[in-house]
């Protein structure tokens, strides 16, 4: 009788939703947050969007390199629309709760896009390296079956790899408290409200982290490392400064996105003594990195500038 007694109680405590509460610390002040919010989604939707169309409209735009700067333009619209609705929902109208199986799939679609991103910077960094250390070679190895092949290895690698996360998650027993000190659905701070062992969730995590985003990080910059070695060697400055211009918006924004990373992981360390970091953190990285992308290579990428004159007829407007 007391065992089925037990078990009737754990049933019945058994969660149906959680309770997203926001930003921790500032819950009463937290919607004045909002604009600025809002208006970083707005930008990421809006200038991503424009990548696209005027990549797709310019025929001189119709090179692998922007080919690749179109997708990372789709996989910020998705990294930024995955979260921001719901925050701006929980800050405007008060709509914390959300049901686990929409937390789940909010879990897998950070995860996902997140090293998506990863995954599409690594392609940039080797298409750079290949352009500037083996000029020759690079229109027969850099085609667009080259880009097809790379971003759906991509997309399978990152699709894949990253749906244990959710699946773990979703098998833990969430018995009493459903309440997660965040605007989002971390990983972390999901697992954490879990009555049972989570050791394979974080085991799985780290890994994941190491493998997928390690790896990029560190075959990224060995791919910079490698270009510099070569501009160095350049006899002209004129191809030097070339070669430096080219590479310079790439580089500013994946020193950007791995150094936001790494802060974010080490910020997790002090979350008990002070919560709000980690989370303002996690929030920021997922927003500003696709609002800001669009803006560099518009401002360092000639040719990009030129295919949004063309777009709006500017072009015509000056030469007359």
């Amino acid at each position: 009788m007391e065992t089925s007694a037990s078990v009737t109680n754990s049933s019945s405590l058994q969660i149906s939703q959680f309770i997203l509460m926001g930003l921790p610390g500032i819950h009463e002040w937290q919607h004045w947050l909002s604009l600025p919010l809002a208006l970083l989604y707005l930008l990421a939707l809006g200038a991503n969007t424009l990548i696209m169309i005027t990549i797709q409209h310019e025929p001189m735009l119709h090179e692998p390199m922007f080919h690749f700067l179109g997708i990372l333009a789709m996989v910020d619209i998705g990294l930024a629309t995955t979260i921001m609705p719901k925050i701006l929902a929980i800050f405007w109208f008060d709509a914390k709760a959300i049901s686990l199986p929409e937390c789940f799939a909010q879990i897998y679609a950070i995860h996902c896009f997140l090293c998506m991103e990863s995954g599409i910077f690594l392609c940039m960094a080797v298409d750079r390296y290949i352009a500037i250390c083996h000029p020759l070679q690079y229109p027969s190895i850099v085609t667009e079956v080259f880009v097809l092949k790379a971003t759906g290895f991509m997309m399978l690698r990152n699709g894949l790899l990253t749906i244990p996360v959710p699946i773990l998650a979703a098998q833990r027993n969430y018995c009493s408290r459903n309440e997660i000190n965040h605007c989002l659905c971390s990983n972390l701070g999901v697992i954490s409200l879990a009555c049972d062992d989570i050791t394979a969730n974080k085991f799985y995590q780290l890994m994941l982290a190491w493998i997928l985003v390690g790896s990029d990080m560190v075959l990224v910059f060995s791919s910079y490392a490698l270009i510099l070695h070569s501009v160095l060697r350049l006899n002209s400055a004129e191809a030097m400064s070339k070669a430096l211009r080219t590479c310079s918006s790439h580089l500013i924004l994946i020193l950007f996105f791995y150094t936001g990373i790494i802060v974010l992981s080490v910020t997790h360390l002090a979350e008990k003594k002070i919560p709000l970091i980690p989370v303002l953190l996690n929030v920021l990285h997922n927003v500003i990195p696709p609002a800001l992308n669009p803006m560099v290579y518009a401002l360092r990428m000639y040719e990009l500038r030129l295919g949004f004159q063309r777009l709006f007829g500017l072009d015509e407007k000056v030469s007359k």
